[in-house]
């Protein structure tokens, strides 16, 4: 386990070792409980799972790497963008991954040298030769959480603002204050 991980407190852990990981691959059902969902959705900022569940199947790949196939599922509570009433959405996150160990002397970099940039995904890194279920499912969940939910049905209605005949409409009416109408004036004087 690396110091960063060591220092990162998750809320739902399951590691594996690939050393425990038979020829035939092993399956493994998790179901989060009370207290571990709760943790979640307050680091995930929502207002409540109800439930989180995540099935993987977990095989060798080649002789240093593991493959994880699954799905990650839940029920997840949150306020609707567009109404801002609660409400509560089915997620289902599909995972494929293959971890491999860091090659010695990647990290190695120096100034000056070219980085190869590929178009394909990298393969994950498998630290002490493990792989945490748990933490691989709640960063699934979070990525597949919608950040702006909408309620089935609802329509954003923008508010209506009065309508504005602009910001000088004021003065423009200064300039039309009624004048006294001089030719009324004059036929007076004359009759």
């Amino acid at each position: 386990m690396s110091k960063f991980e060591r220092t990162v407190q998750h809320p739902w852990s399951l590691p594996v070792l690939q050393a425990e990981v038979p020829q035939a691959g092993r399956l493994f059902h998790l179901v989060a409980n009370e207290e571990t969902r709760t943790s979640i959705a307050r680091l995930a900022g929502i207002p409540a799972l109800p439930r989180l569940e995540a099935e993987f199947e977990v095989s060798l790949h080649g002789r240093n790497g593991l493959h994880v196939v699954g799905r990650v599922s839940a029920t997840v509570c949150q306020t609707c963008s567009v109404t801002l009433e609660p409400m509560t959405s089915e997620l289902n996150e599909d995972v494929d991954l293959i971890y491999l160990p860091r090659p010695t002397g990647a990290l190695a970099l120096t100034s000056g040298r070219e980085i190869e940039v590929l178009l394909e995904d990298e393969p994950e890194t498998l630290i002490d030769g493990r792989v945490d279920l748990g933490v691989l499912a709640t960063e699934f969940l979070m990525l597949g959480i919608d950040p702006y939910p909408r309620k089935p049905d609802s329509i954003f209605e923008p508010p209506v603002e009065p309508k504005s005949e602009g910001p000088f409409a004021a003065l423009a009416g200064l300039g039309k204050t009624p004048q006294p109408d001089i030719s009324r004036r004059n036929a007076q004087k004359k009759g």
